[in-house]
């Protein structure tokens, strides 16, 4: 079994608030959740309404499966026009480990 996980550093664009922020941010993890069926939800930079931390994760029993699906949702959240992908962590691990 494989264990992956990736962390998306986000700089927002045209955002004033922390209501802003919600809105730019809840459609980009909607959008990840539905097409990767993957776990994903905003897990850093909470109380700062430019910047956003969206972390995703999935379990596999293959690890190239794995990995295409972090290189897309990597992919995916790169190419909104909204947001600026700062950096990208990711990790992987298998059950044996």
């Amino acid at each position: 079994m494989w264990i992956a996980w990736i962390e998306l550093d986000l700089l927002l664009g045209d955002v004033h608030s922390l209501k802003e922020k919600r809105s730019v941010i809840r459609p980009i993890i909607a959008d990840v959740k539905k097409r990767f069926e993957v776990s994903v939800a905003e897990v850093g930079d909470m109380d700062l309404h430019r910047r956003a931390k969206i972390g995703a994760g999935l379990v596999s029993p293959d690890r190239a499966h794995t990995l295409e699906v972090l290189d897309a949702v990597e992919r995916l959240v790169a190419g909104r026009p909204e947001v600026d992908l700062l950096s990208v962590r990711r990790r992987e691990a298998h059950s044996e480990d």
